[in-house]
């Protein structure tokens, strides 16, 4: 059985994300604090994590980028904040989805079907070992999910290094930054934009020698990304 482990504060909340989550076949855990939702990810195996973002202790984004240190399974962040630099930080310290409460406990249960989801095909056994794209330095190990430049290997959430491989395997084909979140977080793209262009610009910082002149991502400004070779 897949566990989920939700870490949040308001006890109502967690509560009902815990049944509609255990009605659709979840193992739930269930941590109030920020200090102990850290030393629960950190120390059992999840997953996924539902991470709010406003919590007494450690907030969610240090909770978050220190997950991200060691462990590469899909994080959901939740909070009641709109502001879009929340939600960019949030993703650019590695959660691959960002939700604003409040929100219905189905939709969060369809979130975490897709990103489950997509997470095991991606890292299940079926994949063909040493199956590997280079490009001018660049080395992207799907097997092992690893990436390096020129050598050097570079530190990938799951979401950057799936966006990286998808549009490293359709070279020259300009994607819509709406295509790029249908096909990588498996939902639609309304409102969520800003997903798409926190992930491309971490994915620049890594892989190119200068993000401003990239040689591998190309912005074609007004339709969305082309992966050049």
């Amino acid at each position: 059985m897949s566990r989920i482990l939700i870490i949040e504060d308001e006890e109502a909340i967690a509560d009902l994300e815990k049944d509609y989550l255990e009605l659709s076949g979840f193992e739930v855990i269930i941590k109030n604090t920020g200090d102990e939702g850290l030393k629960t990810a950190l120390e059992e195996n999840f997953n996924l994590i539902v991470l709010d973002l406003m919590l007494p202790g450690i907030d969610g984004f240090e909770i978050c980028k220190k997950i991200r240190e060691v462990k590469n399974i899909p994080i959901i962040m939740v909070s009641a904040k709109k502001d879009d630099i929340d939600k960019i930080r949030g993703l650019g310290l590695g959660a691959d989805d960002y939700m604003t409460k409040p929100f219905s406990p189905s939709e969060l249960v369809a979130r975490v079907k897709a990103h489950m989801a997509r997470y095991e095909r991606l890292v299940g056994s079926g994949q063909k070992q040493n199956d590997i794209i280079e490009i001018r330095g660049l080395r992207i190990d799907k097997t092992a999910r690893r990436v390096t430049v020129d050598g050097v290997e570079k530190a990938f959430t799951g979401k950057e290094f799936d966006l990286l491989t998808f549009l490293a395997e359709h070279p020259n084909h300009v994607y819509t930054k709406e295509e790029l979140f249908r096909e990588i977080w498996d939902m639609d793209s309304i409102g969520d934009i800003a997903t798409v262009t926190v992930h491309i610009k971490k994915i620049r910082e890594k892989i190119e020698y200068d993000s401003a002149k990239p040689q591998y991502i190309e912005t074609i400004w007004g339709v969305g990304y082309r992966f050049k070779v």
